[in-house]
């Protein structure tokens, strides 16, 4: 094995070990400088047996690359600026098709799965337009809206985040558009590969989708959808966000309006777009966030290393009408990040928690 490949090996093993989430996998990274000596410091400590093994690594690795995809891994110089920004930033991500497509403008489109014939017209004519002027599109490959996005910037340039493995597809009525994208647009995932999408990999896929892209449109979105969790995200991460307003009688457009009252910039055109999202997405193709920049230390210093608690408990008694952050929630919980954020989406969903700016959450009494 390449040396290249040991560490691509073990950032997946430190990635994939039980209690390490990417908030956690970052922080790491923080205290130790390397994924190797993350590796080294929980293999030597009391969660030893929570460290995913070398041969599962390898399998990963191998899987993946049987399948023709790419490994993009935080930290490298290829890895997306915006995506890297982010607090939660995926530890590695699973691609095929172009990268290239990861530089310059680009504009999720999410909306509703049972998308109105309106809407779908709108969202061809919308994406049509954005590409058209140099925008990429970014989306979920779900059907509906998303569906109508991919298809209309196939030509132009469009990236899709899959929430399965990046060769899952799913819907399977999407193969061809799939292909399709695989041809000449962008494929991503941070699952492993042969990972059946699953209700609570959504929303950590959302935070991708949004993640990556200047500006977040929503076209349709009811009041409860996963396509206002991608709003939210949008929205914690600073980036602009957009709404197609709709008739108050349509509870499809419920979301959308309610995002207009909340601020969100009214779009009737690409035009109300273009004018809004930065001009482009050109900063250098990796610039270390000040939550995961590796410090440096004498070799000779000693780091503590942290416990990863095991302990799991019910999100819901842990919160309060008080809004927490959520790496509190975390730390309180024992439980890694993803599945922490992922059961508060579905809480959030369900009505019983209620999310706030600044990555933060409460219970709805």
């Amino acid at each position: 094995m390449s040396v290249s490949d040991q560490h691509i090996i073990n950032h997946i093993r430190l990635a994939r070990s039980r209690s390490v989430g990417p908030v956690t996998f970052h922080k790491l990274i923080q205290d130790y400088g390397t994924a190797t000596d993350a590796l080294d410091a929980l293999l030597d400590g009391p969660n030893a047996k929570k460290v995913c093994t070398k041969l599962q690594a390898d399998r990963e690795l191998t899987a993946a690359r049987q399948a023709g995809l790419q490994i993009l891994l935080h930290g490298s110089a290829e890895y997306p600026y915006s995506l890297a920004s982010i607090p939660d930033a995926p530890p590695l991500l699973y691609w095929r098709g172009d990268p290239s497509l990861f530089q310059g403008r680009l504009c999720a489109i999410v909306g509703a799965r049972n998308a109105s014939g309106a809407g779908l017209k709108l969202t061809n004519k919308l994406a049509t337009d954005l590409g058209t002027a140099g925008v990429t599109i970014v989306s979920g490959l779900a059907r509906g809206i998303d569906t109508a996005a991919h298809a209309a910037s196939v030509a132009t340039g469009t990236i899709a985040c899959l929430a399965g493995g990046a060769d899952v597809i799913y819907p399977e009525e999407n193969t061809r558009l799939y292909d399709a994208i695989a041809d000449t647009g962008l494929l991503v995932s941070e699952m492993p590969t042969a990972v059946k999408p699953l209700a609570r990999h959504f929303p950590r896929r959302n935070r991708i989708i949004s993640g990556l892209s200047d500006g977040t449109l929503v076209v349709e979105a009811a009041m409860k959808s996963g396509s206002l969790i991608t709003a939210r995200f949008a929205a914690d991460q600073g980036r602009e966000l957009f709404a197609v307003p709709g008739s108050p009688l349509d509870p499809r457009s419920a979301g959308a309006n309610q995002l207009i009252k909340d601020g969100a910039v009214l779009v009737r055109t690409a035009e109300d777009i273009l004018a809004e999202l930065p001009q482009n997405n050109n900063a250098p193709t990796f610039v270390a966030s000040p939550k995961v920049a590796s410090p440096a230390r004498p070799p000779q210093q000693k780091v503590s290393k942290p416990e990863l608690k095991s302990k799991k408990a019910d999100l819901l008694t842990l919160l309060s009408p008080s809004p927490i952050h959520i790496d509190e929630i975390v730390s309180l919980s024992g439980t890694k990040t993803d599945a922490v954020l992922a059961e508060l989406q579905l809480l959030e969903l369900d009505g019983k928690v209620a999310r706030h700016a600044g990555a933060r959450f409460s219970r709805i009494e």
